[in-house]
């Protein structure tokens, strides 16, 4: 197995309190990190699993389930954001990079 680093936005919370903390702590078996920056709440994992789905949907029905109201708003991972860079150099602005030829056809195609 793997180790998976990467970050639930929270929505909900207003502050972070020792309660809050407890119970998101428990809820994860203490693979968190609890942050608020700029009125944004955050939870960082590092997290083993298979993969980095698994580790990421574990980690969102755990964070949910705590029962303290918390919802998670976004996903955030630097393997993703990789994949995404790679994607917006590979193919723009929503352009692809190569323009299929007006005079090729597939097989079977007339």
């Amino acid at each position: 197995m793997k180790t998976h680093t990467f970050t639930l936005v929270l929505s909900r919370v207003a502050e972070i309190t020792p309660e809050l903390a407890d119970a998101l702590y428990a809820a994860t078996q203490g693979d968190i990190e609890l942050n608020l920056r700029d009125g944004v709440a955050f939870a960082e994992f590092e997290r083993t699993a298979p993969t980095l789905r698994e580790a990421i949907l574990a980690a969102i029905r755990e964070v949910e389930r705590a029962d303290v109201g918390v919802r998670v708003v976004r996903v955030e991972s630097e393997a993703a954001n990789i994949v995404a860079k790679i994607n917006a150099d590979l193919f723009g602005s929503g352009q692809r990079l190569m323009k299929w030829p007006k005079n090729l056809t597939l097989e079977g195609e007339t």
